[in-house]
């Protein structure tokens, strides 16, 4: 057992050798970077197979590859972006059993700064305007369509957040905002099952916001722009919250888990 585990030990160590170099070029390289080969690697490092199928398993685990097996094996590689930040962050704060409240007070903090910074941007009258507008348009011909009009509405958050110009809050808070429409996609088909969906006045109510928040950023009022969000963002969460308050926050399950997937990405 003694000279067992001592010939693990360098091994592992090889392994996490070659997982932070290939790491390192999964993180540095370009959108369509691919691994090489097993063969390819193993001449390259100068390591054996074992060695080289133990660092593919720590970036598997970190979510940074998928290793197929089989006769079309390989590894596919997946670039970190929000989505995946959300997926973590979920996950610790499941762990750390913290609420959908809590989590609904840190959005009501860090999302409206988001409508804020758009209404500053110069160029938002190119850029953010006509996106903003667009879903407007198609929410509004959701109404009453129940959850696809809630995929619509929510995609007017995130845009917000995806047109914010810093590249360090646009992460934290789209991963919020992925984390939370996650969770609000579940509740909302238990909502519909039991018939307690939100009725077509308040939807039309929150399409009536939206437009009046796409006037305030057009015209460049960013702290009437972020008073109005945080206002509106406290009336959407209302509904779930007076029924999911004391809920856990969890990223594990298979909706979760498919919303947070389809999350959209930073735009700049």
């Amino acid at each position: 057992m003694t000279n067992a585990r001592r010939g693990r030990i360098p091994q592992r160590r090889i392994a996490e050798s070659v997982a932070a170099e290939l790491r390192a070029r999964i993180l540095s390289g370009d959108d369509d970077y691919r691994l090489p080969t097993q063969d390819q690697l193993v001449q390259d490092f100068g390591v054996s197979y074992p060695s080289i199928r133990e660092a593919l398993r720590i970036l598997e685990t970190e979510g940074l590859v998928t290793v197929r097996r089989g006769n079309v094996g390989g590894a596919e590689v997946h670039r970190p972006d929000e989505s995946s930040a959300a997926y973590h962050l979920g996950l610790a704060l499941q762990g750390a059993r913290v609420t959908l409240g809590d989590l609904a007070a840190g959005l009501r903090t860090l999302e409206p700064m988001c409508a804020a910074e758009c209404a500053r941007r110069e160029d938002r009258a190119e850029v953010v305007v006509p996106a903003l507008e667009a879903n407007i348009a198609a929410s509004a011909a959701l109404i009453g369509e129940g959850l696809p009009f809630t995929h619509a509405a929510r995609d007017f958050h995130d845009l917000i957040v995806s047109f914010t110009p810093n590249a360090t809050i646009r992460y934290v808070v789209s991963s919020l905002v992925a984390l939370w429409s996650s969770q609000e996609e579940a509740w909302a088909e238990v909502l519909t099952k039991r018939g307690e969906y939100p009725s077509e006045a308040e939807s039309e109510e929150s399409v009536r916001t939206h437009r009046r928040l796409l006037k305030e950023i057009a015209a460049g009022r960013a702290e009437a722009a972020e008073r109005l969000y945080r206002a509106h963002l406290t009336a959407t969460q209302k509904l779930v919250l007076e029924r999911f308050d004391n809920g856990i926050v969890n990223a594990t399950s298979a909706m979760a888990r498919q919303a947070i997937q389809s999350s959209r990405g930073p735009r700049i």
